[in-house]
């Protein structure tokens, strides 16, 4: 798989257009989709529906990366509003130390409080030690807030490989890409980043958004009521592949 620096900051932006789609496209490891996973579960499978059982209905996962931020708590009251759950890909440093109530508040109402690292670096390009000091100090953060550890993370850009699996199983996080994505790094146009994810959008799926960006928030509503009325149900991650349950390592791809 090729590899980019890692950028935080002002360059995650720049970062996320040069190689996003090398992510979905470029990176050859083993993935297992969570419809497959769902219908591979043993019988005595344990994992927690959600509002459907996606097994019979037509179910896809919103999810949103690099937040808490300042429009996360709208967010909220959106998704609150439409009485949808999504998984959030929370940031450590500068996102989830500096926004402790939006993440307690992200897990209070339900949600899925997930893994995105400690600084946005790209773990392929890092040393084992530096790999598991990006997710484990995401997760005493997420903990100490929260009182829980969480059970997903989703490696920056996409981007991983066998030394990423194994650090990620040995910390209990299972790995999760997508199949739609708005862009919405590189626009703040809400009706395009609405089409885009609607033109995208599949049974099974796994939306991915920022709420970090200006966009992103005005265009969730329209998101939920077009796919709804188009017969789809929003679940969180783990409840898309019930009654499978998440395997620490793996990663999923819709």
């Amino acid at each position: 798989m090729p590899k980019k620096t890692g950028l935080v900051g002002g360059g995650l932006a720049a970062a996320l257009v040069m190689t996003l789609t090398l992510a979905l496209g470029g990176c050859s490891m083993e993935t297992t989709a969570p419809g497959s996973a769902r219908q591979d579960a043993a019988s005595d499978a344990k994992g927690s529906f959600g509002p459907a059982d996606c097994r019979k209905a037509k179910c896809i996962a919103l999810t949103f990366d690099a937040g808490p931020g300042k429009d996360t708590p709208e967010l909220l009251d959106i998704l609150k509003e439409k009485k949808v759950h999504a998984t959030f890909f929370l940031l450590g440093k500068n996102h989830v130390v500096k926004h402790p109530d939006t993440v307690r508040r992200i897990q209070d109402e339900g949600h899925e409080v997930a893994n995105h690292t400690w600084t946005h670096e790209i773990l392929t390009d890092r040393e084992p030690d530096e790999i598991r000091a990006e997710l484990e100090k995401t997760q005493v953060a997420i903990e100490k807030i929260t009182g829980k550890k969480p059970r997903l993370m989703r490696p920056p850009q996409g981007r991983t490989d066998d030394t990423v699996s194994e650090i990620s199983k040995e910390l209990g996080l299972s790995q999760v890409l997508w199949s739609a994505t708005a862009k919405d790094y590189s626009t703040n146009d809400s009706a395009l980043i609405t089409k885009r994810i609607l033109d995208q959008a599949g049974k099974d799926g796994v939306i991915l958004l920022h709420d970090i960006y200006k966009g992103t928030v005005p265009a969730v509503p329209g998101i939920i009521d077009a796919l709804q009325k188009d017969g789809y149900t929003f679940v969180t991650v783990p409840e898309l592949m019930a009654p499978a349950e998440p395997v620490p390592g793996t990663v999923y791809r819709p």
